[in-house]
């Protein structure tokens, strides 16, 4: 089986490439590289570095399956550059399900976000659940379902809606709540909590790689929305969690984010898939990399300042 990775070399994706190589897929990542390439090589494994927006430069020939990784992430990138975003996010994603149909592809896993439902009050956020997005990275996560799934008919549309991500990865984020958190624990001993009472939900990054895996095992019975999310908690929950693992005082003040939202994934969960870790697992984790030195708070870590710093200067 061939597949294609947009935005392979990002968070998700220099851990799920090698779980794709490990089952004998052959690979190709098409990535703009703006974070690096932290991906080994492999034999089966082809890196092209490249905008998708230049869609005639993204290989389809004898691509079965595409997992659309690729986008301008989180909700400060995204307003860095609404213009980019939209066109990176939102067209780019058109242009490949258009040039997919045209060449015979079957089958399309699109990575979305849990935060297109915007702020919500209801307990059990499901997919059905109206969206309002808030960002422009939201908005173009919406806009891109919707032209997805207007391609239903032509292929297999698995569209994922992931929680906020945690734990390692090659390609280290230490912008995302949990994964900040707890190196601010590390080398500071404070913890910044802004409000401290906004829900987030969470899911552990050997988790969502492996959602990627089971929805292309999955092809002939699972299509249209799930959520990827187990974890509602707070931000304060998230710190005293961290503080079990590196001990810091927190430090709660005022805050003008008003996103709060939390995620219902009993649908994934009926198609047979079961999370293995725990934000707990993810803390715990990231604390054994700092302590033995192989994980440092670097600024490439950070996608706002590395994208102010190295690629919209």
């Amino acid at each position: 089986m061939h597949i294609l990775v947009t935005g392979g070399c990002g968070y998700k994706g220099s851990v799920l490439i090698p779980k794709l190589l490990n089952r004998g897929y052959q690979v190709t990542v098409v990535d703009t590289m703006w974070f690096g390439n932290h991906i080994s090589p492999a034999p089966n494994l082809k890196v092209i570095e490249e905008n998708i927006l230049n869609i005639e430069k993204v290989p389809l020939q004898g691509v079965d399956v595409i997992i659309h990784l690729a986008s301008v992430a989180n909700d400060p990138c995204g307003d860095l550059d609404p213009k980019l975003t939209w066109e990176v996010s939102a067209l780019a994603t058109m242009q490949l399900a258009d040039k997919a149909v045209r060449n015979g592809i079957e089958h399309f896993i699109y990575a979305s976000s849990g935060s297109v439902y915007g702020v919500k009050e209801e307990e059990q956020v499901t997919e059905d659940l109206e969206l309002k997005p808030i960002s422009e990275y939201n908005k173009t996560k919406m806009v891109a379902e919707r032209i997805l799934l207007s391609y239903s008919d032509s292929m297999t549309v698995q569209i994922v809606r992931p929680a906020t991500v945690c734990g390692l990865s090659p390609r280290m984020r230490l912008d995302v709540s949990v994964n900040m958190l707890t190196m601010q624990a590390l080398t500071k001993g404070v913890i910044t909590v802004f409000g401290g009472k906004q829900v987030r939900p969470n899911i552990h990054m050997d988790d969502i790689t492996d959602v990627y895996l089971h929805m292309i095992d999955k092809k002939s019975e699972v299509c249209g929305v799930y959520n990827a999310g187990f974890e509602n908690l707070t931000i304060l929950e998230i710190a005293k969690m961290v503080t079990k693992h590196a001990p810091a005082e927190i430090t709660v003040t005022e805050s003008n984010d008003p996103r709060s939202y939390r995620i219902n994934s009993d649908k994934l969960l009926s198609t047979g898939f079961a999370p293995k870790k725990h934000v707990n697992d993810a803390i715990q984790e990231i604390c054994s990399k700092f302590k033995d030195g192989s994980l440092k708070d670097e600024l490439q870590f950070h996608n706002l300042k590395w994208m102010e710093a190295s690629v919209l200067n």
